[in-house]
C-alpha cells in the first residue's frame, strides 16, 4: 500500500507540474517568439542574421549552473562597430578583441549579478584547455532583430558568447564559431 500510495503521489505531482506555465526544476521552455525583421547586419564573425518573417524563441531563463554547467560558446566582437552591436552592458564600453571577456545568456547573466565577475570556461573537445574570462555583457535572450543587436536573433538559453582571445586561449578554430563548452563561476 505505501508503494502505491508513493507512486500515485509522484504521479500526481508529475502531472501537475507538466501542466502550462508550472516550473520544472532543471527546464527552461521558451517564454515567447520575436518575429523577425532583417537590418543591416554586420557579418564579420559570420552570425546569424534575422530574416522576415521567421519567429525566433525568446529566453528569460537558462539551465542551472553547476561546477560544469553545458553551453555552447559562441564568437563575438566586443569592439565599436564590430557584430556585438553597441557598448558591453556592465561597463558602457567596447573591448578589446585580445581581451578575455564574455556576455552570457539572459537567465545567467541574472540582470546584470555576474558583472565582472570571472567564470572559468573549458573546451569539450578533450584538448583539456579552460581560461578565466571576465563577464562584461549580456548575450540577450529575449530581444533582437533591431540596430542594438545586430539584427541577429535573441541568444539561445545556453550561450556563452566570447572574444576572439577566450577562442584563442582555449586553442579552438574561430572559423567554426560554436562549440560545445563547460563553465563555472570562478570567482567563488
Amino acid at each position: 500500500m505505501a508503494t502505491f500510495l508513493m507512486a500515485a503521489l509522484s504521479t500526481t505531482h508529475l502531472a501537475s507540474s507538466l501542466r502550462p506555465g508550472a516550473a520544472i526544476v532543471g527546464v527552461c521552455r521558451p517564454s515567447g517568439y520575436l518575429p523577425g525583421k532583417s537590418g543591416n547586419c554586420e557579418k564579420s564573425n559570420d552570425p546569424d542574421c534575422c530574416e522576415d518573417g521567421k519567429t525566433y524563441p525568446q529566453y528569460r531563463c537558462s539551465p542551472p549552473v553547476t561546477a560544469t554547467t553545458s553551453a555552447v560558446l559562441t564568437l563575438n566582437s566586443f569592439e565599436k562597430g564590430k557584430d556585438g552591436g553597441g557598448p558591453s552592458e556592465c561597463d558602457n564600453a567596447y573591448h578589446s578583441d585580445g581581451e578575455l571577456v564574455v556576455a552570457l545568456s539572459t537567465g545567467w547573466f541574472a540582470g546584470m549579478a555576474r558583472c565582472g565577475h570571472r567564470v572559468r570556461i573549458t573546451a569539450a573537445n578533450g584538448n583539456g584547455r579552460s581560461v578565466v574570462a571576465k563577464v562584461v555583457d549580456e548575450c540577450d535572450s529575449v530581444h533582437g532583430c533591431d540596430g542594438e543587436h545586430n539584427y541577429e536573433p535573441p541568444c539561445d538559453n545556453n550561450i556563452v558568447d566570447a572574444s576572439p582571445a577566450v577562442w584563442d586561449a582555449l586553442g579552438l578554430d574561430k572559423s567554426v564559431g560554436m562549440e560545445d563548452i563547460t563553465w563555472s563561476d570562478a570567482d567563488e
